[in-house]
């Protein structure tokens, strides 16, 4: 089956800017769901698309985020849209493991998708690397840097993947 794998701070909720550096929402309180991620999803499961969060939650490798608040976050996500699968990497760049992105593994765990059918949206160079490592069809991301497509938004993503003959 295709998928879409979706990053998940900065793509589909707000991310924090502080120190000069973007972070996840530190509580419940301060998850932002991106208003256009309904619809925009929405039309992916329509289309056929599984929906897979892929996310790197390495502060609570670093002891500054419980993996209880990252759960309650990505429950409250998965009530709020047609997601059908959340995976995470809680490790740090010093643990080395395969799941971390830039690494494919979260792209790569089971179920097994038809990857050359798939596509990753994400907001980082290490989404848009995952993606290309795991072997998808096309990188997308929300910005501008070396990705198969750049987009402003989640809702600009959805549309070329449902124009685009390549994801079909």
């Amino acid at each position: 089956m295709k998928a879409v794998f979706l990053d998940r701070d900065g793509v589909l909720n707000r991310a924090y800017v502080r120190d000069g550096h973007t972070h996840p929402p530190r509580s419940i309180e301060e998850l932002v769901i991106a208003p256009d991620a309904g619809p925009a999803l929405a039309r992916l499961k329509a289309a056929g698309f599984r929906l897979v969060v892929v996310t790197n939650q390495p502060d609570v490798a670093r002891g500054s985020q419980s993996r209880a608040i990252v759960e309650a976050i990505n429950a409250a996500l998965a009530a709020a849209l047609p997601l059908d699968e959340i995976r995470v990497c809680y490790h740090d760049d010093a643990d080395a493991c395969s799941c971390r992105k830039p690494a494919p593994g979260l792209l790569l765990q089971a179920p097994l998708h038809n990857l050359a059918q798939s596509v990753i949206i994400g907001d980082r160079w290490s989404d848009i690397e995952a993606g290309r490592r795991a072997g998808i069809r096309a990188a997308i991301l929300i910005g501008h840097g070396p990705a198969d497509v750049c987009v402003a938004s989640l809702t600009e993503a959805v549309d070329w993947i449902l124009e685009s003959k390549t994801c079909s």
